[in-house]
Order: C-alpha cells, then sequence, then structure tokens
C-alpha cells in the first residue's frame, strides 16, 4: 500500500498518522473509568426494546464489546469468526456478552433495529443482547474511544479489565491466528478468582463515531 493510501485508509478508519507513520488513537474528551472498582451502571436498550440494567447482570461475568459494522478492524474479527468463536465460547460458561453499538444517525455504523438483528444473523453472531447507545451516553461513561474495544465486569460488577481484543492491532486476518487474546485471558483469570495479568491495554481499531 502506497503511504498515500495508507493515508486515506487511516483517515477513513478514523485513525491519524504521525511523522513516522505511527497510528495515534486519539484520548476522549472524557474520563474514562478505572479497572479494580465498580464499572459504571448504565441501563440501555437492546434491538427489541428491552431495557439492559448493568445493575441486573449482578453474579454473572459480563463482557462489553463496542461495534461498527463497517469498521475494517471489526471486520477482521467477524470474517474469520473470532469474535463469534469467543461469544461462544464466553457465553457458554454463562458469560452475559453485550455488543454495543454507539455510532450517531447519520456515522459510519449507525444501524436501526432491524438492521442490527440482521447483522447478528448473517454473521452467526452470538451475543446475549446488542445494545443501542446512537446518543453515546453508554459509550462516553466507559471511554470508549474505538471499535472494537473490550470491557470485562466481574460478578461483583468490578471492572477487570479494559482496552483491545488482542495485541495484534491490524486489519490483516492471517493476525488473528497467533495473536494473545486479552479478553479470552481476563474472563479466564475472572472466572478462576484470580487477578487479570493485563488489566489494561490500549484499544485499537476505528474510532467510535460519537454525534
Amino acid at each position: 500500500m502506497s503511504e498515500l493510501s495508507r493515508r486515506a485508509f487511516l483517515a477513513a478508519s478514523g485513525l491519524a498518522v504521525v511523522a513516522r507513520g505511527s497510528l495515534v488513537i486519539p484520548s476522549p474528551a472524557w474520563a474514562a473509568p478505572k479497572t479494580g472498582v465498580a464499572a459504571p451502571a448504565f441501563t440501555a436498550s437492546t434491538t427489541t426494546g428491552k431495557a439492559v440494567s448493568l445493575a441486573d447482570q449482578r453474579g454473572k461475568i459480563v463482557v462489553l464489546e463496542w461495534t461498527n459494522h463497517e469498521c475494517p478492524y471489526v471486520l477482521k474479527h467477524y470474517e474469520t469468526n473470532n469474535m463469534q468463536a469467543l461469544q461462544k465460547e464466553a457465553t457458554g460458561q454463562g458469560v452475559v456478552w453485550l455488543t454495543i453499538i454507539s455510532s450517531a444517525p447519520g456515522t459510519q455504523g449507525f444501524v436501526s433495529a432491524a438492521e442490527a438483528d440482521q447483522l447478528t444473523a448473517s454473521r452467526r453472531a452470538a451475543p446475549t443482547s446488542v445494545l443501542l447507545d446512537p446518543t453515546g451516553a453508554v459509550g462516553k461513561m466507559y471511554g470508549a474511544t474505538n471499535t472494537p474495544h473490550m470491557y470485562v465486569i466481574d460478578k461483583a460488577g468490578t471492572l477487570m479489565y479494559a482496552g483491545a481484543i488482542d495485541d495484534r492491532p491490524t486489519t490483516r486476518r492471517s493476525d488473528v491466528q497467533g495473536a494473545q487474546n486479552y479478553v479470552r485471558e481476563a474472563l479466564q483469570a475472572v472466572a478462576a478468582g484470580q487477578p487479570v495479568k493485563t488489566p489494561v491495554t490500549r484499544a485499537y481499531g476505528c474510532t467510535v463515531k460519537y454525534a
């Protein structure tokens, strides 16, 4: 890829380029929650209009996944079945997986409830629920900056992990194999009642398209 094409791709993805070609992941204008303390409480609507509250999930491990189906970084994990496999693995063990869409109306990744359901079906995704956050209220509460941006909350409601899905910040499908999956490691640690070895990483991907 030429430097000009690369810059155009990064601009479309919502990522900036500095002089040496490094990716810059913008800092949010709001404070991100800290791990090791109570996760921010929220209530959001599913695609069926049902209200889902984090408080209602007490006693269960919860994963929050920020997504944008048009983002090439998200496509990497869905087109290789990496995200779906992790969803099924987690929910099969009783984890509550909430996929959250915070794209504002008219921006990349915004979908109606029906479109969100169609995406879940066509991709054979397996979240517990898909939550719609068009105002960005929940996303900003968590300091979600990118798609995908992942969070793991333990049974007591404590935020135990925040950051990237893995250690390969690229769009290359081949990088899924052999990557260190931070979310899987965090889930295993939390389920075993052990500290998460890497509780915070820098999320990579497209910027969340807030209003």
